[in-house]
């Protein structure tokens, strides 16, 4: 079978190809191919109107072909006539550099140059909803400490079952799932892999627990902060760094404080050196400064950080040492795009061990109770538009990422930014009126 698609169809009875490829805003963009014509679209690509999603294209552009990656292929376990294929994008013959997933496959083979190879996990958090997005899903679900409630889980088994079954069959090492901190939220976790493998497996994650929702008459949700007062969705990556083959945690050092070794401590300096910016990407819409800036939640915490600080196994920090060889950045967002979201932890790391960064004083306190105390750390940006300033303003970060996809995602965040600022809401006339 190898990386022809035609064979992969027909030892598995698939009648349609889905070529795949997400755009700037984590929107994921198909065409439904028949197996008849998957030969032709492995070798020239499927064609789309790049402008008619949300990449900083024209209509005077050229088709923007999306070239399927047989390395890539899912058969949908709910669907098995059909399979999923990520694609690369490329117009005129050349890579579309603005394209998450081109964007962040430079970035692998960049880190690769330096002998490093990448590898991450992704904690995807999700809300199962009423169809029309008002309220969660479950009227039961009520306890003020929600989090592990076996009662709420098992409530939700039909939907939560076939997606881990789904993921078992695939291969993904599934092994646990869980009722999360809000009422109605849910996390399923899988093992941790390439960072490609990750991004891929993240974006096909949040088509394939959107579809079985819907088919149970639900609604799944990766909004950041979809109820006030609940605690929002988080995407945890916990991130390693191995030798070129892949073999050996290059993070691990059990001689070194909390075992993260010297390179591991130059790629954290990346992070917090970047953070602020980093916070562009990973938290990238105007939602998602309502879960990191958040009041307490009924719960009594949002799990969410707002300073930029680290730890070892404390969960009110923007990133924590578990254990030895990885660390989890805890900033990311449901909304992150799953590409972008590795390759921009890439890039800071990157810079971080090129640069030998330090990531500066550890605390170990619960930031939540005495954050007030911590001197010199910034303050994560508290909105898109500060997010988009700082990301701007970091040169060496966006020349990383490059500069084409670094000025397309500016121009479109901008002009969200933009559209959200001159939007006329119920508030201002709730406090305007009688001034």
């Amino acid at each position: 079978m190898g990386n022809d698609l035609a064979a992969f169809a027909k030892e598995k009875g698939v009648k349609y190809f889905m070529i795949s490829y997400t755009d700037l805003f984590g929107g994921q963009r198909a065409k439904l191919v028949p197996t008849q014509a998957i030969a032709d679209m492995q070798r020239d690509g499927a064609g789309f109107a790049g402008f008619a999603t949300w990449l900083d294209l024209t209509p005077a552009h050229p088709d923007m072909l999306a070239v399927p990656d047989p390395a890539s292929v899912i058969q949908l376990p709910w669907k098995p006539e059909v399979a999923w294929v990520a694609a690369n994008c490329i117009m005129d013959d050349k890579s579309v550099e603005q394209a998450p997933r081109n964007t962040l496959k430079r970035l692998i083979a960049e880190a690769a140059g330096d002998g490093m190879h990448i590898k991450t996990g992704v904690e995807a958090e999700f809300f199962l909803i009423s169809p029309d997005g008002k309220t969660i899903s479950d009227e039961y679900d009520t306890a003020s400490k929600p989090c592990y409630d076996q009662q709420a889980v098992m409530r939700r088994y039909d939907v939560i079952a076939e997606i881990c079954d789904h993921m078992l069959a695939l291969g993904w090492g599934a092994y646990q799932n869980d009722h999360e901190d809000a009422n109605g939220q849910f996390e399923m976790n899988w093992a941790f892999d390439d960072a490609l493998a990750t991004a891929d497996k993240h974006s096909f994650f949040k088509f394939m627990v959107k579809s079985v929702a819907e088919k149970h008459g639900l609604r799944a949700t990766f909004m950041p902060k979809p109820f006030q007062g609940l605690t929002g969705n988080g995407c945890h990556a916990h991130i390693s760094v191995w030798d070129k083959d892949g073999k050996t945690n290059v993070f691990a050092d059990n001689a070194m404080e909390l075992g993260l070794s010297a390179k591991g401590r130059n790629f954290l300096g990346g992070i917090m050196k970047h953070a602020s910016a980093l916070a562009a990407i990973t938290n990238p819409t105007v939602n998602s400064y309502k879960r990191i800036n958040a009041p307490r939640t009924i719960s009594g915490a949002t799990w969410a950080p707002n300073t930029v600080t680290w730890t070892g196994n404390n969960r009110t920090h923007m990133v924590r040492v578990p254990g030895p060889g990885r660390f989890e950045l805890r900033l990311p967002d449901g909304a992150a795009n799953p590409y972008l979201l590795q390759a921009v932890i890439i890039a800071a790391g990157l810079d971080g061990v090129r640069s030998k960064a330090d990531p500066g004083r550890r605390y170990d306190i619960d930031m939540y109770q005495f954050g007030h105390t911590v001197e010199g750390a910034p303050k994560l940006p508290l909105n898109l538009l500060d997010a988009l300033r700082e990301f701007d303003n970091d040169k060496s970060l966006k020349a990383a990422l490059g500069e084409e996809f670094s000025s397309a995602y500016l121009k479109l965040k901008q002009q969200e930014w933009n559209s959200y600022a001159s939007h006329f809401t119920q508030w201002e006339r709730d406090h305007t009126l009688d001034i």
